[in-house]
C-alpha cells in the first residue's frame, strides 16, 4: 500500500476512537467518519508496513447504521466523533470497547463478563445533555472574533455558536460576548503571539435549577483602575492613586462614575442589581476595576438573561493551553450557581468539578450507592472525590466518609456542600490520593501496633491515568468489603481491576453509563468484592516433574506461535531470549538453563520496550498472563 493510492473498502470494524477500520488484501485502513458496513472510496495518507491511516472520500454504499448528522460542523469539530453512528449502534460499541478491553488488558474471560456486566445504559436524549461547556476565541481572516470548538487534533477554531451537545442558552451567551467584542475592539487572544485579551467564554448551567454561570478568562494578570471619563471628576487628577485608598483622593460621587465605591452609589446598584446579596465579594467585584475595557456593559447585557446568577472572570496570562487560570473574581451576582443530583444540593463555581452529564450521573451515582450496599454504619473512603459528590450521595447511607482531592478549591466546595445539605458524618482533605491513603495507612499501623487501618468501602473515580499501583496496594491491604471503582478509561480500568483481583477481590457487578452520547468516551462502574476464605480451594496432585517438559503456561503457546502473532500484529521480530525475559517478568517461570547466560561474565541483550510491549500483547493475547 502507497500513501495517496486510492482504494475500495468495506468497514468491518471499528476503533477505539471511533473510525472505521477495512481490510484490503489484508492491509489494515483506519478510515476517520466511516461507519460499521460502509463500502467507502478513501485515499491512503498514511502507510505502515502492516497498517495505515486513509481519509474518506466518498461513501459508495452507506451502512444501515449511518443517520445524518444533527450538526452540519460533524466531521470537522473534534468534540463528535461517531454523530454519524445510529445511536443504537454508539451504545453497542461502546458497551463492546469497555468489555474487550477488560478481556484483552484484564485477562477477564468473555463468560465472565457476560454475567456480572449488565447492559449499557443510554440516554433518552443523547443530545443537549452537557451542562458545562468551554468555547475558545480566536480571529478569523477579516479580524473579526469567532469561537466555537477545535478541529479534530488541531487547535485552530471551527465557528460554531449552537453546539448540538450543549443547552441552548449557551448560544445567546456568546452572541453576546461577540457582538460586545466586535463594538468595542476587544481582541481575541492569540496562541502564537501570546497577545489579545479574551481566551475562553465557560457557561455552566443547573438542570435542576435552571442558574447560569458565565466566567469569561482573560489575559491579564490584574485588574485594571478604571478612570472616570467625567472631566470633573476629582479621581481624573490622581493619575497615581491605586484603588482610591489614598487618604487624600475624594471618591466621586457622581451617580455615573464608574470609579465609585460608595455602596450607596447609584451606579454601583445599577451595574450589581439582583446581586442578591452577596457579601465579602473580592475587590475584582467593583466594577472601577476593570478586566475587560466597557466591561460593565457586558455584564449589563449577560445580566438581562433569565437565570443568570454569576458572572465572573478568570485571569490567566501564561501561554498554556491549559484552560481556566488559578483563580476567579466576581463582576456580578454568586461566585457559584447550584444544582442537585437526587435530593444532594451543590455549589459549583468556576472551577468546580462536576460531572457534565446530571441526568446520567444520578442513574451512575445511583448504581455507585446500589453496589456500596451501605447499612448506615460503614466507613467510607472516597478517592478523587472532587467537590464531594459522591461522598455526600454516599454520606446520606454511611457511618462516616472520608474524601481525598488533590484541588484545595474543590475540597473548600465539597466542605461547603456538606454544610448546606447538613451532612455532618463526611470529612475531606486535600492531597495526592495516591500519598493520603498510604500514608494514613502506615501512620495508623504506628500508632496502633498490630492493628490495621480498615474501611469498610472503598470507592474511586480517578482521571484517564487510573490509580497509582502504590495506592491499589493500599486499598488491597486495608481489606475493605467493597471497592466501587467508577472509570472514565477502560484500558487503565483493566489494568487496575487485575490488580485488585490478583491481591484478593473479583469482580461481582459492572455496568457501562453512556454519559458522553456522539462522542467514543464512556464511564463504567464495576463492584469488587473481597473473596472468602472458602472460595480459595487447593487440592494435592501427585505429578512425575520429569515428564514434563513445558510449564503450565507455555503450554498453552509455543515461543513459535508466540514470535508470529508479535511479527503480525507489529511487524517486529522477536527472539526466544526476548520471550523468555519477559515471560519471567511476569512470574512465568521457565525450564531449569532455559537461556541462562553461556558464560559467567558474558553480557546478556536486555529486550527494547517496544519489543516488550510487542511480546506482552501476545501473552494476554494466549492468556498466559
Amino acid at each position: 500500500m502507497q500513501k495517496n493510492e486510492s482504494v475500495t473498502v468495506t468497514i468491518q470494524d471499528m476503533g477505539v476512537n471511533g473510525e472505521g477500520i477495512g481490510r484490503v488484501n489484508g492491509y489494515t485502513l483506519f478510515i476517520k467518519d466511516a461507519v460499521i458496513g460502509d463500502v467507502v472510496e478513501a485515499r491512503v495518507t498514511k502507510a505502515k508496513k502492516n497498517y495505515g491511516y486513509a481519509r474518506l472520500m466518498n461513501i459508495i454504499t452507506p451502512s444501515k447504521h449511518r443517520v445524518e448528522p444533527v450538526c452540519r460542523f460533524a466531521r470537522k469539530c473534534g468534540g463528535c466523533q461517531i454523530q454519524e453512528m445510529s445511536y443504537e449502534k454508539q451504545l453497542e460499541f461502546k458497551q463492546n470497547k469497555v468489555l474487550g478491553n477488560l478481556e484483552r488488558i484484564g485477562g477477564f474471560s468473555r463468560e465472565l463478563l457476560s454475567e456480572v456486566f449488565e447492559p449499557i445504559i443510554g440516554m433518552e436524549k443523547p443530545f443537549g445533555y452537557r451542562n458545562k461547556a468551554q468555547f475558545p476565541f480566536g480571529t478569523d481572516k477579516n479580524g473579526q472574533p469567532i469561537t466555537g470548538f477545535y478541529a479534530g487534533r488541531t487547535h485552530d477554531i471551527i465557528a460554531n455558536t449552537d453546539c448540538a451537545l450543549g443547552v441552548g442558552v449557551n448560544r445567546e451567551i456568546l452572541e453576546i460576548v461577540l457582538a460586545f467584542m466586535k463594538k468595542y475592539g476587544v481582541r481575541s487572544y492569540d496562541e502564537k503571539t501570546g497577545e489579545g485579551l479574551i481566551r475562553h467564554v465557560l457557561i455552566r448551567y443547573g438542570f435542576a435549577t435552571k442558574e447560569i454561570m458565565v466566567c469569561v478568562v482573560v489575559n491579564r494578570g490584574k485588574a485594571e483602575y478604571g478612570k472616570c471619563e467625567d472631566k470633573d471628576c476629582v479621581n481624573r487628577e490622581k493619575a497615581d492613586c491605586e484603588n482610591c485608598e489614598k487618604a487624600d483622593c475624594v471618591n466621586c460621587e457622581k451617580a455615573d462614575c464608574v470609579n465609585c465605591e460608595k455602596m450607596d452609589c447609584e451606579k454601583l446598584d445599577r451595574v450589581n442589581r439582583g446581586n442578591r446579596g452577596t457579601k465579602g465579594l473580592e475587590r475584582g467585584s467593583v466594577m472601577g476595576f476593570s478586566w475587560i475595557p466597557h466591561q460593565e456593559v457586558l455584564v449589563e447585557e449577560l445580566a438581562r438573561i433569565p437565570g443568570m446568577t454569576s458572572i465572573t472572570v478568570s485571569p490567566n496570562p501564561r501561554q498554556t493551553n491549559v484552560i481556566m487560570g488559578e483563580r476567579y473574581e466576581v463582576l456580578w451576582g454568586q461566585p457559584f450557581i447550584t444544582d442537585y443530583i437526587g435530593a444532594v444540593k451543590y455549589q459549583i463555581s468556576p472551577l468546580s468539578f462536576y460531572q457534565v452529564n446530571p441526568v446520567q450521573t444520578e442513574k451512575l451515582y445511583g448504581l455507585a450507592m446500589e453496589y456500596a450496599d451501605l447499612k448506615g454504619e460503614e466507613t467510607v473512603w472516597d478517592l478523587y472525590c472532587g467537590i464531594g459528590t459522591i461522598s455526600l450521595f454516599l454520606a446520606q447511607k454511611a457511618g462516616k466518609v472520608y474524601g481525598v482531592e488533590i484541588v484545595p478549591q474543590a475540597v473548600e466546595d465539597a466542605r461547603r456542600n456538606a454544610e448546606i445539605n447538613g451532612i455532618e458524618n463526611a470529612e475531606f482533605y486535600v492531597g495526592k490520593a495516591e500519598e493520603v491513603l498510604p500514608g494514613y495507612y502506615e501512620l495508623y499501623e504506628k500508632e496502633h501496633p498490630g492493628e490495621r487501618a480498615h474501611a469498610d468501602v472503598i470507592v474511586v473515580d480517578p482521571p484517564r491515568k487510573g490509580c497509582d499501583e502504590g495506592l491499589l496496594k493500599t486499598m488491597a491491604d486495608m481489606r475493605p468489603e467493597r471497592i466501587v471503582y467508577v472509570s472514565c478509561d477502560s484500558a487503565t480500568l483493566a489494568r487496575d481491576l487485575r490488580y485488585l483481583c490478583e491481591r484478593g477481590y473479583e469482580v461481582k457487578k459492572g455496568r457501562v453509563v453512556d454519559q458522553f452520547g456522539m462522542s467514543v468516551h464512556t464511564e463504567s462502574i464495576v463492584l469488587l468484592s473481597k473473596l472468602k476464605s472458602n472460595k480459595l480451594k487447593h487440592i494435592n496432585v501427585e505429578l512425575e516433574m520429569d515428564e514434563l517438559d513445558l510449564t503450565a503456561a507455555e503450554s498453552k503457546a509455543t515461543y513459535e506461535e508466540i514470535k508470529d502473532y508479535v511479527l503480525k500484529q507489529s511487524g517486529l521480530k522477536v527472539s526466544n531470549l526476548y520471550i523468555a525475559q519477559v515471560k519471567q517478568k511476569y512470574g512465568i517461570i521457565e525450564r531449569e538453563n532455559y537461556n541462562l547466560k553461556k558464560l559467567e561474565n558474558s553480557r546478556q541483550p536486555k529486550c527494547p520496550p517496544e519489543k516488550e510491549m510487542a511480546i506482552r500483547e501476545a501473552l494476554e493475547h494466549f492468556r498466559m498472563i
